[in-house]
């Protein structure tokens, strides 16, 4: 054959065969041919014959549910991992692969994604912020400006000095979040309470309209040793100092037995 002797052609097999390189190319290749002649005669027929079943829907249903299921229609669930997901609650299955309704071969692996609820965030530092930081804060996490509280305090006006969680709380995605803010240090009032006791109602009046203070309720009791409409008693009482148009309770005699309360 093309002129080349036999003995020639049997020496370069024998050179080729000799050298260790080749045999190993030899026994790669011959592993590669038993191993697709095994695939395609044996493996392939029993995957080929092998029963099939229909996956059932789990979506929707709890872990512990989805599980026993898929084990009832012969098939293997992997929990493969868990999300947060507001839509379903905590625990339940939220997607699956294979799809509902997909037909398998049985003992398939059908993976299933557990949802964790209602995703958690931490409460942002607020303390020391105005309120429009404050705001912006709360939304880059996904929270709400709750109610918002205004008290005097030493700390400087339009501050927050106090908030409804904690920095670093965890709390549901979406919530509010109160805030008390300050509205500065709220000097004492700069009128001082005139002493009323033993004056009539009248002259209790005028006093306190001179001192831009106002009547507050008027409580009558009998009294067998005063005076008619004499001021027993005030609240607040005198000395105290108060704001502008602050009122001021009074007690007044009254003859006779009967006790009464009046409030102009």
């Amino acid at each position: 054959m093309l002129g080349i002797p036999s003995f020639y052609i049997f020496d370069l097999m024998k050179k080729f065969f000799q050298n260790p390189r080749n045999k190993k190319i030899l026994y790669y290749l011959g592993g590669i041919i038993v191993f697709f002649l095994i695939l395609d005669n044996l493996m392939l027929p029993w995957y080929v014959s092998s029963p099939e079943v229909t996956v059932p829907k789990v979506v929707g249903l709890n872990e512990t549910d989805a599980v026993r299921i898929l084990k009832d229609a012969d098939l293997s669930p992997i929990v493969s991992d868990t999300t947060y997901d507001e839509n379903f609650p905590r625990g339940y299955v939220i997607v699956q692969k294979p799809m509902t309704g997909d037909v398998v071969k049985k003992g398939r692996r059908v993976y299933v994604f557990i949802s964790g609820g209602e995703p958690y965030v931490n409460v942002p530092i607020l303390k020391g912020r105005g309120l429009k930081e404050a705001k912006l804060a709360l939304e880059r996490v996904g929270l709400k400006l709750g109610i918002v509280s205004e008290l005097p305090s030493e700390n400087p006006k339009n501050v927050i000095f106090d908030q409804q969680f904690a920095a670093g709380s965890s709390i549901r995605k979406g919530e509010s979040v109160g805030i008390t803010v300050s509205i500065g240090f709220v000097a004492e009032g700069d009128i001082t309470v005139p002493d009323l006791i033993g004056k009539s109602l009248s002259e209790a009046e005028k006093l306190l309209a001179d001192s831009s203070l106002k009547v507050g309720k008027v409580n009558y009791q009998s009294s067998f040793s005063l005076l008619p409409n004499t001021i027993l008693d005030q609240y607040p009482s005198k000395g105290n100092k108060v704001n502008k148009g602050t009122v001021v309770d009074l007690f007044v005699t009254k003859t006779g037995n009967e006790t009464k309360e009046i409030e102009e």
